[in-house]
Formats: structure tokens, sequence, C-alpha cells
């Protein structure tokens, strides 16, 4: 039913993983093959694509859905339905920023203050120049196809360069002075095919699977005992997404407890929910959490 496009590239893995995580296998008889194949009735057909593409190939039609950055959507103007962002990128939950970097040394400390003819070194040309025609800014830019940050200050003035944390700008000797645009990853669809109820309703459905996936990560399950008397002590320990769970135990005086937790805090709550009276505590992985 749906033709879906993934990011090849620094997405690739953790966009592959997420699926898995969703129970949506991507199966390819090798890392390097473009072709691929998911077990699922709402999905006929896969590709794996370059991401700078994957906007404009979906609102060609060529695609129903794809996954790829705001970043790239804004730098191609794509027409495409945004389904809803997928907090993670190639390595975080952190979305990336395209931000706007001089040399540390350089008096600018806006776009504006730049001067027209201003060279600019980026892999986002048109959401560049766009950028400095808002700021009235009569920018030179300058297609870059990598290392961007390496073209300050003997090719370029400045650049606009995506980042995660700014650590490799810095250590290249540029401060950031803007960001341009925050981006998360998207689930992005075909404006025609978003309209067809049939495959809009594909389309949430794929979408609560990929969601619910992320919304687990660095969560687990607890479940414990605790007696009637222990009982608010207990509950005052646990940190829940809204409220945990209590039931009554058979032969009454003693409770069951479940809740969702953060899993960097289970080394510590454990311990914790020990001394305040509970027992039988498991912990368990959570694979989807779907509100």
């Amino acid at each position: 039913m749906l033709r879906l496009v993934l990011p090849k590239g620094s997405l690739e893995r953790a966009t592959i993983d997420l699926f898995e995580a969703a129970d949506l296998s991507v199966t390819r008889s090798s890392d390097v093959d473009y072709r691929a194949t998911i077990n699922d009735h709402r999905i006929s057909e896969v590709r794996v694509l370059r991401p700078q593409e994957i906007p404009r190939y979906v609102a060609d039609g060529l695609f129903d859905i794809g996954i790829t950055g705001r970043d790239w959507v804004e730098e191609t103007a794509s027409n495409v339905v945004s389904l809803g962002e997928l907090a993670y990128s190639k390595a975080t939950s952190n979305p990336i920023k395209v931000v706007l970097a001089v040399a540390a040394e350089s008096p600018w400390s806006s776009a504006r203050d730049m001067p027209d003819g201003v060279k600019v070194s980026t892999e986002y040309p048109l959401l560049t120049a766009r950028y400095f025609a808002e700021n009235g800014v009569k920018a030179d830019v300058v297609l870059s196809y990598g290392a961007t940050e390496a073209k300050v200050p003997e090719i370029a003035d400045a650049v606009v360069e995506i980042t995660e944390t700014g650590r490799a700008l810095k250590a290249a000797g540029l401060r950031i002075i803007e960001t341009v645009l925050i981006s998360y990853t998207e689930l992005i669809a075909n404006p025609t095919s978003a309209q067809d109820p049939e495959r809009r309703k594909a389309m949430e459905d794929i979408n609560t699977l990929l969601q619910g996936a992320l919304k687990a990560r660095g969560r687990v399950l607890v479940k414990l005992n605790v007696e009637a008397y222990d009982l608010d002590r207990v509950i005052k320990l646990l940190p829940a997404m809204r409220s945990p769970t209590v039931s009554e135990l058979f032969g009454g005086g003693s409770y069951a407890v479940e809740t969702v937790v953060p899993k960097e805090t289970i080394n510590k709550l454990i311990p914790e929910l020990k001394d305040a009276g509970a027992t039988d505590i498991i912990e368990l992985p959570i694979s989807k959490i779907v509100p």
C-alpha cells in the first residue's frame, strides 16, 4: 500500500534500529542495497536513499511517505505533509541545529552585522541564501561538498553548518553566532497520498508504532508488592508518567504496584524501594509506550 523511503548515510543505522524496535524490521540483501522490504501489509515498497533527495521524491509522488530531516525539507522547499517529529538523530535524541558560524576572532555577532558580498560556505545553499536575504544581506553563498568547517577563513568568511553539540565547530576555531534552523527527523508524506483515507490510516499506524518505540527508550517497567502500612512510603518514591497502578492483592492487607520509570534512575530507585518496604521487585524492559 505505502511506498516508503528511508535515509541513507548518517541517519541510516539509527533509522533501521528504530524500525526494528517498532516491529517493522527492514530486510536487505546487504547494507549497500538500496532496495528493502518490511513484512507489514501496510508497506509495499521500501527504498534507502540520500536524505537530501527524499523531500522532493515524496513531494513528487514517487513515494507516499519518507523519513528525512526538517533541514532538507526547508532546503528543497518541498511541498510535503509532516506526520510528526521523530525525536532522534544519528546518535542521540537531540535535534540537530543548522547554525551560522564565523572565525572565533571575527567581529560579527549576527547575520545582520555582515556586509554584502560576504562569502558563506554551506551544504544548504538555498536555505542559506533565503536566511541572509531575510536579514537584508546579499551574501555570496558557495555550495560545500563536505568539511565545511575547514573553509574559514581562507576559502569563506563564514559557514552555515549542522551540529548537535557544537564541539566540531569549536575545535575548528569557529564561533556559532546564530541558529538558522532547529531540525528534527520527521516522517513526511505526499499531500495527495495523505488525503486518501486508507493510506492516511496506514500512515498514522506506522507513526504510532515509531513514536511508541521512541517513547519507550530509556524507560523500564517496575513491578513490586508492598504491605498496606508501607504503601504511602513506596508511592512517594515512584516517579510515574501519570500515576502508579495499584491493585489490592488477594486476601487484603497488601498491594501490587507497577509504574514506568527512567532507566537511568533504576539503580538508585530499587534499593530505596526495598528499604521502604517493597518486596518482589521486578524490572522489565519496554518495547513501546502508546498513550
